[in-house]
This record gives C-alpha cells, sequence and structure tokens, in this order.
C-alpha cells in the first residue's frame, strides 16, 4: 500500500508536466543516438537506397524489379539530396517524421483509453526509450520512416472513429504511404480493412457486410496476382530447403529428417508454397513455429547478453499484458483488432519468409504491442486504485 501511495503521489506531481518531460525524453534519445553513430549512420543496404535517391533526384529514374518495393525511401531520400542537404538532410528529415509518430503513438493510446493521460504516457515512453526503435533514426535505411508510417497509420485509425471524410482522407494516404516504403507494407491496410469488415458484420444491417463480402470475392483474382507478385522476387524454397530461421545464419537451422518434396518448375510463388506445405507438412511447422520463437523472443544470438536479458524483461511481459488488452471490451473493438492485426500479420509473414539478424522485422510493430500494454496497465492501475 505504501509503495502504491508513492506511486499515486508522483504520478500527480508529474501529471500536469508529462508533455514536457516526453518532448525532452525525445530530444535526449535523439541527441544521444547521433552522439553515438557520430552522425548520420551507413549500414549494409545504405548505399543501395542512396544510389536510388540518386537516380531519382538527378534524372527522374525509377528501377523496376525488387527494388521498386521500397520506392518511397529513395523517393524521401531524394528530395533531400535535391535540395543539397545530404544525409544530415536525411537523418533531419526522419526525425521530424518521428516525432510526428510519437504524437500519433500519444493521441492514439490517448483515444483508446477514453482520454487518460497514464496510458497515453506510458506507451510514448516505450517508444521513445526502446533503443531498438529510435536508433534507426539516424541510419540510412527504410527503418526508421517505416516505423514513424506504421505509427502514424494507427493515430490515423483511431480518428476515423468521429466519421469525418478528411480523417478517412487522411487515413487512406498514410496506408499507401505505408504500403510502399516496404514490401510488407501492405500488411497495415491490411489490418485496418479486417477491422473494418469486423465492424461492418457487427452493424444490425448486414447489407454492406454482404457487399463487402461480394467485392471480395469479385476482386479475389487480383488479390491472387498480387500475392505471387509481391513473392516473385522472393527465393523460398531455397531458404525453406536451406531451414533457415535467420537469414543467411545456419548456426540456428531446422534440418529434415528424410529428404524433402519440392514442387515442379514452372508453378507460380503461391503454388510453391502451397505444394511445399502440402506435402512437407511437419517440417513447414517447425519451421515457422521456430521462426515465430526468433521473431518474438528477442534471443538473437548476434545479441549481446544484457540486450537479452533487458529484451526478455521488457518485451515477454508486454506481449502477455498485450495479449489480455486485445481481448478487452473495453476498449474501441476496431482499435484494438487493427493493433493486433498488425502485429499479427508481421509475424504471419516473418513466419512464411525468413527473419533478420537484427529486429528490422520487430521493431516497425513493437509500437503497437506497448500500446496494448500500457493500455491494459492502466485497467490493472484502475483495479487496484
Amino acid at each position: 500500500m505504501r509503495l502504491l501511495s508513492t506511486i499515486r503521489s508522483l504520478s500527480q506531481r508529474l501529471g500536469p508536466h508529462h508533455l514536457v518531460l516526453l518532448v525532452a525524453l525525445w530530444v535526449l534519445v535523439q541527441l544521444v543516438f547521433l552522439w553515438q553513430y557520430q552522425g548520420p549512420r551507413f549500414a549494409n543496404d545504405s548505399g543501395q537506397y542512396l544510389g536510388y535517391a540518386a537516380s531519382i533526384a538527378e534524372r527522374g529514374y525509377f528501377e523496376p524489379g525488387h527494388t521498386l518495393r521500397y520506392v518511397l525511401y529513395p523517393l524521401f531520400q531524394s528530395f533531400w539530396l535535391w535540395l543539397g542537404l545530404g544525409w544530415w538532410g536525411i537523418v533531419a528529415g526522419q526525425m521530424a517524421v518521428s516525432a510526428l509518430a510519437t504524437r500519433a503513438i500519444y493521441r492514439g493510446t490517448r483515444r483508446l483509453s477514453g482520454g487518460r493521460c497514464g496510458a497515453a504516457a506510458l506507451a510514448t515512453v516505450l517508444f521513445i526509450a526502446w533503443p531498438d526503435i529510435q536508433r534507426f533514426n539516424v541510419f540510412l535505411l527504410t527503418e526508421s520512416l517505416f516505423i514513424s508510417l506504421v505509427a502514424l497509420s494507427f493515430g490515423a485509425f483511431t480518428r476515423v472513429r468521429a466519421g469525418k471524410r478528411t480523417d478517412w482522407a487522411v487515413l487512406l494516404l498514410v496506408l499507401l504511404l505505408t504500403a510502399l516504403a516496404r514490401p510488407n507494407g501492405f500488411m497495415v491496410a491490411l489490418a485496418a480493412g479486417l477491422a473494418g469488415l469486423d465492424a461492418l458484420r457487427r452493424r444490425p444491417d448486414r447489407r454492406p457486410w454482404r457487399l463487402a463480402l461480394l467485392v471480395l470475392v469479385l476482386l479475389s483474382p487480383l488479390f491472387w496476382r498480387l500475392l505471387n507478385h509481391q513473392l516473385a522476387t522472393y527465393y523460398l524454397m531455397d531458404t525453406y530447403q536451406r531451414g533457415e530461421l535467420i537469414f543467411r545464419y545456419q548456426l540456428w537451422a531446422v534440418h529434415q529428417a528424410q529428404p524433402l518434396e519440392m514442387p515442379p518448375p514452372g508453378t507460380g510463388p503461391v503454388v510453391r508454397v502451397l505444394y511445399f506445405a502440402w506435402h512437407n507438412p511437419i517440417y513447414l511447422a517447425r519451421l515457422m513455429l521456430g521462426k515465430l520463437f526468433v521473431f518474438l523472443s528477442y534471443l538473437k544470438p548476434h545479441y549481446s547478453l544484457a540486450h537479452r536479458v533487458v529484451g526478455v524483461a521488457v518485451l515477454w511481459p508486454a506481449y502477455v499484458l498485450a495479449a489480455l488488452a486485445a481481448r478487452q471490451s473495453r476498449i474501441w473493438r476496431p482499435g484494438r483488432l487493427f493493433l493486433a492485426g498488425v502485429f499479427l500479420l508481421q509475424a504471419a509473414i516473418t513466419m512464411l519468409t525468413v527473419d533478420d539478424w537484427d529486429v528490422r522485422f520487430l521493431a516497425p510493430v513493437l509500437p503497437m504491442a506497448f500500446v496494448l500494454a500500457a493500455l491494459e496497465v492502466q485497467q490493472l492501475w484502475q483495479r487496484l486504485r
């Protein structure tokens, strides 16, 4: 009881000033990473994006093929290169968008929490303080912009509850930009669409729900072609054969007990996956569960022991709290379905493809788990008071 009284007293003192403290924390974190990396950080894929951006800025040339699926980030970089601001301009732009994303996390969480600032402040602190999110702001990689766009999509989604046309237009624009940022960016729009379909299904008038289903059936050939297009440049069968849980890392791999039955040549990407799943179900199940563990656990072999301990201590409880919040009827149902949908769809995509050695696939959706966890913490706090 004494501890609760102390926490309550502290929250009352800091409450009126929490926005100033959040802004100060965000600025401090950006300065720390700029100091740590000594300015803009060139990484493994940076040359590819910068070369693409230079081609856009100088000649208006857009590369075809797989690179086109990352078109938004080179386009974003090309703007700063065209202005003559170079790498520092790109990083400054990424930080500016990240600041807007941080505001979106705060405001979106506050809307879902009924206007209370406790859950909003906690979710925002986690978004700012988690180093594997904010550090990407100084990297010349797609991650910073993609993380920010996912957060902005969440903020825009929570605004459409009011039903204003401008809010719907903003949501559609942000979802489109998110889809253009990375090949898996479509998952955010898909999560929004699934939440919208659920809302239609729960209406007394079922006609909009039936119409939506009819439209989906009519568009299914187009979706099939788009899915094949998305998978065309991924060599999934190669990674399946190698049993990789982490791309190009063989020390953590699943080994088959008997020869695998591979799909015949000439089949489409989706059919190849379905064929492989039908003929190698146990092996593929082991492979996908292993990827899910690697994706969620934060126990990547490349991390230090301290990194893993902090990840387990913070993220594992956050996952449990997020799962509890996803079932809370007090939280606006489309909002929690959107949050859970983005996270689960990213996990499913990783299980289907292959994880990376760091958090480049987990970091963009961690804020969704943080928001849900913060909402559950607020509920628990209300019960204890």
